[in-house]
């Protein structure tokens, strides 16, 4: 049976084994960046019950990974991972409804397909073990460079919203480095990186929802 008091220690250099509630201030309060992005798109989104939606994650995703970088236990860990997975899933089928142009049931297939073969990415590496803490998210960045290609070679409006999603993949994957070396650089650097890995992740999640807006505005279903 599972212990979801458990502590989890040892997982990024600035807690190391220390199980208090402020080993982590760097990467408790960073989580700040998630905040200001979710209000923002909250506030921006207040017409679009879908994009409501996005953001509530978006705030969800700060306050869980707040809880996960301070109480540091395992029911803080699921409060940390699964606001990701869900604006992950939520977004790709929002996204394939606006942005691809498939209807509902399209979108919900495309969406389950998506999950899966994002689940099943991480079976396929056998990845030394400091380059597992892409595990859970190498498979969103291939969704979003499989989108940007897509909509990039679909002309018209759609190669710009492509262009932007494959600027908007980089930076992910320069986030996504900075979480995968945070374990790597402890002796070099005590507080280690992944502070920064939410950051640039709070600037990637505000960057596609405002996609979204975008897109609405352009269509004039929202006022700008």
């Amino acid at each position: 049976m599972t212990d979801w008091n458990a502590s989890v220690l040892g997982v990024y250099c600035e807690r190391g084994t220390d199980p208090s509630f402020w080993a982590e201030p760097l990467n408790a309060i960073s989580n700040v960046g998630f905040l200001i992005a979710g209000a923002i798109l909250l506030a921006r989104s207040r017409r679009d019950p879908a994009l409501c939606a996005l953001s509530i994650v978006v705030l969800a995703i700060g306050v869980g990974s707040f809880l996960f970088h301070t109480l540091a236990t395992r029911a803080a860990m699921l409060a940390d991972t699964t606001p990701i997975q869900i604006f992950i899933a939520l977004y790709f089928f929002i996204a394939m409804r606006r942005l691809v142009g498939l209807g509902v049931v399209a979108s919900a297939i495309a969406t389950v397909a998506f999950a899966a073969a994002a689940g099943s990415i991480p079976l396929l590496f056998q990845a030394p073990q400091q380059l597992l803490g892409l595990g859970g998210y190498i498979g969103g960045l291939a969704g979003l460079v499989g989108l940007a290609l897509w909509l990039g070679l679909s002309g018209g409006e759609k190669t710009r919203a492509g262009g932007y999603l494959a600027a908007v993949a980089g930076l992910f994957a320069v986030a996504l480095t900075f979480r995968t070396i945070d374990g790597r650089i402890c002796e070099l650097f005590p507080i280690g990186c992944h502070f920064v890995w939410h950051l640039l992740n709070a600037v990637v999640l505000y960057s596609l929802v405002a996609l979204l807006l975008r897109q609405r505005r352009e269509n004039g279903q929202i006022p700008a």
